[in-house]
């Protein structure tokens, strides 16, 4: 049975290769055509894609060196990179960057996936961390330019498994206070979870069941992109209970 890290690293696998997939498709148009992501191309989705591979690369390998964190100037310099990449070259250049850090992620024999620990915004995180944390990105921004090829899109079932526990940690900082006092409970399968959601003065987002709280009960593949901002309307699968809460939700997560 694989290492909570070894199925971390394959979902990151199956990521890359869905999106190398998804992108060797794409016409020179195609690329320049809007993201699902406000004021962002498809391109810069990718170029995001690209330029956060090879900081997490970075990230890694010093890791793997013993070594201590980079410097902000590296990531900046990184970032001006891909900035200054043609729309092309941000498409096609991705692979390559995500390919890399994939193949460092599986090189890493059982010592490692167990003792490394990776810089990351001034934290030290496990490498399970480290990369639901690149499947986060990943998972939501392939989302982003797969959406805009097909309309029912849907965000990797595995990632979701990965990732859904971020979410308190995520809305932490992406839910905004909309004014409205809202407090529910949200209910979910596929994984199964439940969450309290209260915005007053601040959004938290906290694990566990509240059965005195009126229910939301939604795929959990849904609840990830309304914490991310991307459940509209138009993207909203079936809702089993409380649709009546979601412009309340949506106004919280306005997404970024």
């Amino acid at each position: 049975m694989p290492t909570d890290a070894q199925a971390a690293i394959s979902v990151l696998r199956n990521l890359h290769e869905n999106l190398v997939g998804i992108t060797g498709k794409l016409s020179a148009d195609d690329v320049r055509r809007p993201s699902y992501a406000d004021e962002w191309t498809i391109a810069q989705v990718l170029s995001h894609l690209g330029s956060g591979g090879v900081i997490n690369k970075l990230n890694l390998d010093l890791a793997l060196a013993g070594r201590p964190a980079p410097d902000q100037e590296e990531y900046l310099a990184i970032w001006d990179t891909w900035n200054a990449k043609s729309p092309d070259e941000q498409a096609a250049d991705m692979a390559e960057a995500d390919r890399a850090l994939v193949e460092t992620y599986e090189g890493m024999d059982e010592s490692q996936l167990t003792t490394v620990r990776v810089p990351f915004a001034g934290m030290q995180l496990d490498v399970v961390g480290a990369a639901r944390l690149r499947i986060a990105e990943h998972a939501i921004h392939t989302w982003d330019v797969a959406v805009m090829l097909d309309e029912s899109a849907t965000v990797d079932a595995a990632a979701i498994e990965q990732i859904v526990d971020l979410t308190p940690q995520v809305a932490g900082w992406a839910g905004k206070p909309s004014g409205e006092n809202v407090a529910v409970q949200l209910t979910m399968d596929n994984p199964v979870r439940s969450f309290t959601l209260t915005s007053t003065d601040a959004v938290i987002l906290e694990p566990g069941a509240n059965p005195a709280l009126p229910v939301v009960d939604l795929p959990a593949e849904a609840f990830v992109r309304l914490v991310y901002g991307r459940l509209d309307p138009a993207h909203t699968p079936e809702i089993a209970r409380g649709e009546e809460f979601l412009p309340s939700l949506r106004a919280i997560f306005p997404g970024f």
